[in-house]
């Protein structure tokens, strides 16, 4: 069955009947779905703990989820943009060059009308079980079928990292690590006074952790855990316990699938008749998502039919998620876990430590239904650890042939999210580092990309070549840090500080998709490979905007923590960092500073707008960039300049 119906709560002109080009008026649609699905089915294989959900009468396991839909009302381009919500979030921002930000609201801004001048409908199904669904926060979530308590053996626990930016004495259950963005719903134990659980802190997030004894801290009212003296800024605890419910988090999985299904190929629907084709796109975790799911070869619907014709996860790196396993914790990035373990790249390969042969798309690949694929990258997933892991070959350290379907681009010189023209050390998370966050608004290659995947997908154009670290193009994390030492202020994170991937074992029953936390770290962590560097200290290994092609400043993807909210020197996964050039040459050799001045590279600022509109034509003509967005690049890169002359 999957969906079984599909409740409209309501139906209402979006942005006040605005008309876009090409596809003429939306409307704004809310709903809910109501989901049945046969946990015995093949097409549900791998959903963890399905099968031991509770059964309606029927045999089916039920639950629903929050709808967001934004549809041409007449006419459109018949495909419709499956959009997986971080957080709960429903995001145009990549897209619509609307104003980033964290703030939770039901607004969708249209911005510059991007998706909807090209006439997508845009869809939106709540999968996360630990969003916030309130009037409050806004946003759209899951209400996944659980487990019952007599079938959750064996006995487990769940591993939740806290750290924080300012020191506090009491802390809620629930994840820290992504700030203002996450808050979602604090995560109960089934017992405050279990003895079984366990408080560790570290000051790194591989050094040797010290258990807290468990009389200095105690579970406290409002799903709070307290200690006695408190916890420190900075510092990263983890705390071990057993939740007091066990939600199937796989149901997120096939929530996405089958609403995608539904809407392209159900009767009964506000789309009836009007869904050729479905692109699925996700973000970040949403990225991450949607590796999860092609992993676990879930894009045929319980009818056989493909759900989506393609996909493009975007800064995902080589990690999945906890999206499919026992008290698995969606929003949870750095901890690790599931989401962590090989395989990290597309076909099959061994991995040296287990000996273990696997692809992320093997699963897919053997039943069918194989979407085509682009992956999008940025800097701070390569500097993090795990995107070069995605595209090489673990033991020998070479480079792996992609999938026919699959295109990768590296957004070269770029940050995790979205640069902002302004000097700040402060990011969107609560934490503070210790250059200036990087400033590179890669949107008009993000843009391109979306249209390039639909055009592979609904008229088989051949999109773009692959652009991504190869050869002699890539390098070793630690190698590229030692060049990057002549840059006079810019402070490099070092040593145990910086993450990485881990060989690990998550005990006995860790393919049952429950884990011993926590894990036990098998062996030293994997290669770490980034782009090479030209002698600016910018990457070289990928396709880059104007304003790095001509460059005003030195942009990477990492940006040391600050001691300001402790942890100096640990590297924040999501931030890179830009260090202008100087002035002029007077200057430059006052500082030290190996790098050409802005007075030695451009004439003025109209040669340097030249200079950068030659590059935007040229990436236009290769469909890197829409030619409609080489302007956009001219005022981007102007603004970076202007910046950057501007800055002491």
């Amino acid at each position: 069955m999957s969906v079984k119906n599909l409740e409209i709560l309501s139906c209402e002109p979006y942005e006040e009947g605005r008309l876009f080009k090409n596809a003429g008026a939306y409307e704004r649609i809310k709903a809910i779905a109501h989901y049945a699905v046969d946990p015995d089915h093949p097409a549900n294989a791998g959903v963890i703990d399905l099968e031991l959900a509770q059964r309606g009468d029927d045999g089916f396991v039920h639950f629903s989820g929050d709808v967001t839909m934004l549809r041409p009302i007449s006419g459109g381009s018949r495909t419709l943009l499956m959009q997986v919500p971080n957080r709960g979030k429903r995001n145009i921002t990549r897209f619509n060059m609307t104003v980033m930000g964290t703030q939770d609201t039901a607004d969708i801004d249209a911005g510059d009308g991007f998706l909807f001048n090209h006439g997508l409908t845009v869809a939106w199904a709540g999968w996360q079980w630990d969003v916030p669904r309130t009037t409050e926060h806004i946003r759209i979530g899951l209400a996944p079928p659980q487990v019952p308590v007599l079938a959750r053996t064996p006995v487990s626990q769940m591993q939740l990292r806290l750290q924080i930016n300012v020191d506090a004495v009491s802390i809620s259950l629930t994840d820290h690590h992504v700030g203002d963005l996450g808050m979602h719903e604090p995560i109960p134990t089934v017992d405050v006074d279990d003895p079984m659980a366990r408080l560790l802190v570290r000051k790194g997030p591989y050094d040797p952790p010290e258990e807290i004894l468990r009389e200095n801290w105690y579970f406290g009212p409002n799903e709070h855990i307290h200690l006695d003296g408190g916890f420190k800024a900075g510092s990263i605890y983890d705390v071990f316990y057993t939740p007091r419910d066990c939600p199937v988090v796989g149901a997120g999985l096939l929530a996405t699938r089958d609403l995608a299904s539904f809407l392209r190929y159900g009767i009964n629907t506000p789309t009836a008749g009007s869904i050729d084709h479905v692109v699925g796109e996700g973000q970040s975790q949403c990225g991450r998502f949607l590796r999860t799911y092609l992993y676990l070869g879930l894009n045929l619907d319980e009818a056989g039919r493909t759900a989506i014709d393609g996909i493009l996860a975007h800064i995902a790196g080589g990690r999945r998620g906890e999206f499919n396993h026992r008290y698995g914790q969606p929003s949870v990035q750095p901890t690790l876990s599931f989401g962590h373990l090989f395989p990290f790249s597309d076909l099959s390969q061994k991995d040296p430590v287990s000996g273990t042969t696997a692809g992320l798309l093997d699963r897919q690949i053997n039943k069918g239904g194989l979407p085509k694929i682009f992956y999008t990258d940025t800097s701070s997933e390569y500097w993090r650890g795990d995107a070069g892991l995605s595209h090489s070959d673990i033991g020998s350290g070479k480079d792996v042939v992609l999938p026919d379907v699959v295109r990768r681009y590296f957004f070269s010189g770029t940050q995790h999210g979205v640069g902002v023209a302004k000097w700040s050390d402060r990011t969107l998370f609560g934490s503070q580092g210790q250059n200036h966050m990087n400033v590179i608004d890669y949107r008009p290659l993000y843009r391109a990309a979306l249209l390039n995947l639909l055009a592979w997908v609904r008229e088989d154009i051949s999109p773009p070549d692959s652009r991504y670290p190869t050869g002699k193009d890539r390098i070793r994390r630690e190698d590229a840090l030692e060049a990057l030492q002549e840059i006079p202020g810019l402070a490099l994170p070092g040593g145990s500080a910086m993450t990485a991937v881990y060989p690990m074992d998550l005990g006995p029953d860790a393919h049952k998709g429950i884990g011993k936390m926590p894990p036990v770290l098998a062996a030293e962590p994997y290669p770490c490979w980034v782009s090479a560097l030209d002698d600016d200290g910018n990457e070289i290994g990928g396709v880059a905007m104007p304003d790095i092609a001509v460059p005003v400043a030195t942009h990477t993807g990492f940006n040391p923590r600050h001691v300001n909210t402790g942890g100096a020197g640990q590297l924040l996964e999501y931030i890179g960092s830009t260090v202008p050039f100087a002035v002029d040459k007077q200057i430059r050799e006052a500082s030290g500073d190996p790098r050409l001045s802005l007075a030695e590279r451009y004439d003025d600022r109209n040669d340097y707008l030249r200079k950068v509109l030659a590059v935007a034509q040229a990436l236009a003509a290769e469909r890197y960039i829409l030619a409609d967005d080489i302007d956009l690049c001219v005022e981007i890169a102007a603004t970076r300049y202007d910046i950057c002359l501007a800055h002491k």
